[in-house]
């Protein structure tokens, strides 16, 4: 047998990205030296592969600028609509080949590296991972920047430059410990700092009367909000859209009352307190957590940003760079606002405030402008996500603020009165105020009253919005409510993450796909097709080798290559059933040990995923894998039929590498609980099959594909719904399935945690006794669905055509066509697939600074 052909070696073999242009490679690899020397200030002799990124970074960024201000510059003279998407979230991951691929770059900087003795992958591989999100909500968030940035959408997203982004994890003796992502220790190199932009934003104080009787803010405390500006390119359209990110800073006059004291020291030190806003991410998903500092941090970034909104309408007119505009009734045709979730829904009382208090509109005129202005996306039904912040926090913090809320509450309140008369019931559902107990602003109502569209995620996450959560408020205006089902970017998500499927995909149907997802439907036409499906399954175990020698390298376990790769990638949460998950690997184990000669398919079954550091029973969860996959890993009698991995420090990164050695993608959430998912569109684009339950988008994923090409089962909504109705009893499948009572009773009894028999007995409790998530209740249908995906998978044939169906049904999960649905649907305006002009050697004269 021949050597086998290095994955960089076959890369430039058949990739059209393998390509490049002589002069491009001489031009990159001067600069690459010219940037080493003037940037660096390093030279070749003692200069580290640390140095060798910055140095690559910068060339690409060279790339990038002049598409940046051009972009800029285009929207300022043309003066289209533009999109402010606020998120608390970004998780952006690494920046380097994204934007070498969004550019049409990778070809030149590979071969120049490898020219110069560099491998490219070993470079990226220095780069941090920008991990300012916790999941689904802050990555959905970057695909959206991606996919607006190539619909030529004039897009711009608003966040917060969090000094410390979500911790990595370690795992030691098989629990989480958290360590601070220090993630700007080396730089940023993406970044560019414009301090000329600080706005002031207040806290605190009080508020008076003016002479004219209306109202004023006083005695505020003033934190500075200074933004970093990140490009944001799209891809082959020479457009460069931004996300900029606010960082805290303390003014120079801050604590005035120590300086007249004389302690000076101190009052430099103390400093810190006003910077803390932007210093960490919360960690919680799916959580809320009423801390004062994380109301900061949310009015924090509505009050940087929409000054700036504010200032961009009233300047950005042709060109001008006077006050052109100050008729606020036009703010709505020029000025879209997305909410994403209600993190940011201060940005409705705060645009209020400055159209009342700075701007001197009349309150009709201003609740009309911010209602056309602002949409909402709401992301999660489970109630304990959904914010409410006290009362006497917002009286304290932002008081102002708080009578805005009252007043909006008010007048809002009068009109469902017209509606429905004194109707106390309705009053109250309707109300974003709460009363009982403490006295609680309801966020998400508060962003329904003050929006114009409220929309949910996936489908059926829409449809039970309206059904439950927000019943009242769909019958009241059911004209708000909207379904945008989520995307992935195909960029990151098929095309950097899995080149050689790309060319593959190439092959067959053109390089059109990236920008129009949907022309994967042609590939069924291949679909049983031998030689086709021989190509496709060879790339995924080329994909799984790659995966098994790396999990190798970092956790020193040696995985069977052609096992069937068993992935749940995620937050570790009750709702998302890791646990379900677990009581079938521990079935699995005891029906090897039962009868070792039986036929068995092999199986690698990894599970990745955080844990927020307070949440005692998702950190339990992790700590029982691990002891599960400790017993089974070291049983000889197993062997390599059965092995357990937990795949430590999930992120942006390792997914890159997860996604296309997937063989099965773990979808097994109690049906009614995820709100759409986005992993389960990656590992489907991919070539990874479902299993999965009847939730979020795993029904429109099974829509499009079929249903003979997903592995679905368990309850449906309405089962659940009916279960709980019943009164759901864990014992009565404990008792009725002899499988499961003996997987029970192995945790229970200490099987996996020899000398400590209570150390899960607390999982065991829930699971028996107080499990909302009916774990139990599915256990025989995830059973029974999971030995047919076993015998689907040795029929390979078959399993390479239902690969194939996936891949082909993927195109509707593009956050491009989501994008162009808000585009249409939200934000009344035209996604555009025309390219701008080529900036170089075209610099104009004139130019603006990318703002």
């Amino acid at each position: 047998m021949s050597a086998p052909v290095t994955d960089k070696e076959k890369r430039k073999q058949i990739s059209v990205r393998g390509i490049a242009q002589v002069e491009n490679v001489a031009n990159v690899k001067k600069s690459f030296n010219r940037h080493l020397h003037y940037t660096i200030i390093k030279d070749r002799h003692v200069s580290t592969q640390r140095d060798y990124y910055f140095s690559l970074a910068n060339v690409v960024k060279d790339h990038l600028v002049s598409r940046w201000i051009r972009t800029q510059q285009h929207y300022y003279e043309t003066d289209p609509k533009r999109v402010y998407y606020l998120s608390l979230e970004f998780y952006m991951g690494r920046s380097l080949t994204n934007t070498m691929i969004n550019l049409g770059i990778q070809g030149a900087c590979d071969e120049a590296m490898y020219q110069m003795g560099m491998d490219i992958e070993d470079i990226e591989s220095f780069e941090e991972d920008a991990g300012l999100g916790n999941g689904g909500l802050g990555r959905l968030a970057a695909c959206f920047l991606d996919s607006m940035a190539t619909l030529g959408i004039a897009g711009y997203g608003y966040g917060i430059r969090y000094e410390f982004g979500i911790f990595n994890q370690k795992i030691r003796d098989g629990c989480q410990c958290e360590e601070p992502d220090d993630w700007l220790r080396f730089g940023n190199p993406w970044e560019k700092a414009r301090p000329e932009y600080t706005v002031p934003v207040h806290f605190y104080g009080n508020v008076v009367y003016t002479a004219e009787g209306g109202r004023k803010w006083v005695n505020t405390e003033v934190v500075l909000a200074m933004p970093y500006d990140n490009p944001i390119p799209g891809y082959g359209n020479n457009v460069c859209n931004t996300l900029r990110l606010w960082s805290a800073k303390s003014p120079l006059s801050f604590n005035l009352k120590v300086f007249n004291t004389g302690d000076y020291i101190q009052s430099v030190l103390d400093r810190n307190i006003a910077e803390n806003i932007s210093r960490v991410l919360y960690p919680n998903d799916n959580m809320f957590e009423g801390k004062e500092l994380r109301l900061k941090q949310e009015y924090f970034l509505c009050a940087a940003t929409l000054n700036d909104v504010v200032r961009r309408f009233k300047a950005s007119k042709f060109g001008s760079r006077e006050v052109a505009r100050t008729n606020f009734d036009l703010m709505p045709d020029k000025v879209a606002i997305q909410l994403n979730d209600t993190h940011p829904a201060m940005a409705i009382p705060e645009l209020m405030r400055i159209l009342l208090d700075d701007e001197h509109l009349a309150w009709d005129q201003a609740w009309t402008v911010t209602t056309k202005c602002c949409a909402y996306t709401n992301h999660t039904i489970l109630p304990e996500a959904l914010e409410r912040w006290p009362v006497t926090m917002l009286q304290e913090l932002l008081p102002r603020h708080l009578e805005i809320i009252y007043h909006i509450n008010h007048l809002h309140m009068e009109q469902v009165k017209a509606k429905y008369g004194d109707d106390a019931e309705k009053l109250k559902q309707l109300s974003c105020i709460e009363e009982d107990g403490e006295k609680r602003v309801n966020m998400a109502h508060l962003a329904i009253i003050g929006s114009h569209t409220v929309n949910g995620v996936a489908f059926i996450h829409s449809e039970l919005i309206k059904k439950s959560l927000f019943k009242p408020f769909f019958e009241y205006c059911p004209e708000k409510f909207q379904n945008k089902t989520n995307g992935i970017t195909p960029r990151r998500w098929l095309l950097l993450c899995n080149p050689m499927l790309a060319d593959l995909i190439s092959e067959k149907i053109g390089d059109d796909w990236p920008v129009h997802l949907d022309q994967l439907t042609q590939l069924k036409e291949w679909a049983e097709d031998p030689k086709f499906q021989d190509e496709v399954m060879k790339v995924k175990q080329n994909n799984k080798n790659k995966l098994a020698a790396y999990l190798k390298e970092q956790t020193d376990i040696d995985i069977n290559p052609s096992s069937l790769f068993d992935i749940q990638v995620k937050r570790i949460h009750e709702y998302k059933r890791q646990l379900l998950n677990i009581l079938h690997i521990i079935t699995l184990y005891n029906r090897i040990k039962k009868n070792p000669s039986a036929p068995f398919t092999p199986r690698t079954v990894m599970i990745g995923g955080k844990a927020a550091p307070g949440y005692y029973m998702a950190k339990q969860i992790i700590k029982l894998f691990n002891r599960v996959g400790a017993v089974v890993n070291a049983d000889p009698m197993v062997g390599d039929k059965l092995k357990v991995v937990f795949l430590e420090n999930y992120r942006v990164t390792l997914a890159e590498k997860i996604m296309p050695a997937a063989d099965l993608s773990e979808q097994i959430s109690t049906a009614g609980t995820e709100a759409s998912g986005t992993g389960n569109m990656k590992f489907m684009l991919n070539g990874g099959l479902t299993i999965g339950t009847l939730d979020g988008a795993n029904v429109e994923m099974a829509e499009e594909m079929g249903n003979e090409n997903i592995f679905i089962f368990g309850m449906t909504v309405d089962d659940v719904e009916a279960v709980q109705a019943k009164g759901y009893n864990a014992y009565d499948y404990y008792n009725e399935s002899p499988e499961l009572k003996q997987v029970i009773d192995m945790i229970k009894d200490g099987f996996f945690t020899p000398g400590n028999n209570d150390e899960f007995k607390d999982v065991v409790d829930l699971l028996l006794n107080n499990d909302r998530f009916l774990t139990l209740a599915d256990y025989k249908a995830y059973i029974a669905a999971q030995d047919d995906v076993s015998a689907t998978y040795n029929n390979t044939t078959k399993w390479a055509e239902m690969a194939i169906h996936n891949i082909a049904s993927s195109g509707k999960f593009s956050s491009d066509r989501t994008i162009a649905e808000y585009a249409r649907e939200i934000w009344g305006m035209e996604p555009n697939y025309e390219k701008l002009p080529d900036p170089h050697g075209l610099m104009g004269s004139k130019e603006n600074s990318p703002e």
